[in-house]
């Protein structure tokens, strides 16, 4: 069984016209959501074993926010080919996880990564910025993911859900 937790990048900045879409940063609501998101994960026990990002700025700054407040001991991963991807590009980087990592945290965008959510899960779920989807998964191996693959949407969560980190699971929409 493997979990997987989908997020989508929190708020970016429009400030800079001269900046590509690649190159923007987080703005302030991003700065505040994304730590949230981590805190989270922290209090429900679901740090993960393992996260690959988007290498677009906004993403990887919203990845090692999450990854800080979590206490992930780990690095961040960031690979372009989640950059404006399509569901498939999550399958392929999914697949390049070693078999030992029980919980993946894929930080991508907009409409990729809800579309590859709702691939896996047969569910369309609303994906503003930073929303966190948690699915299970009964595959043996991250290799072995693909649209068939027994998958459920275990819980949901977006910046406009308050939390009181003693109680997370009040928070989190239940599927």
């Amino acid at each position: 069984m493997k979990e997987l937790l989908l997020l989508r990048h929190a708020k970016s900045s429009w400030k800079d016209p001269s900046l590509s879409d690649f190159d923007r940063p987080l703005n302030r609501r991003g700065r505040r959501d994304a730590p949230r998101v981590g805190a989270l994960l922290d209090a429900r026990g679901a740090v993960p074993d393992w996260i690959v990002a988007s290498a677009a700025r906004r993403t990887v700054e919203t990845a090692e926010a999450v990854a800080r407040s979590c206490r992930y001991t780990g690095s961040v991963r960031a690979t372009e080919s989640l950059y404006a991807a399509p569901a498939r590009a999550y399958y392929e980087v999914a697949w390049e996880v070693p078999d030992d990592v029980d919980r993946l945290l894929l930080v991508g965008h907009s409409p990729g990564l809800p579309a590859f959510l709702a691939e896996l899960t047969g569910e369309s779920v609303d994906c503003p910025t930073a929303a966190l989807a948690c699915v299970t998964l009964d595959v043996p191996s991250w290799s072995r993911l693909d649209p068939a693959a027994p998958a459920d949407l275990r819980w949901y969560w977006s910046p406009k859900l308050e939390f009181d980190e003693g109680d997370a699971d009040d928070a989190l929409h239940h599927r």
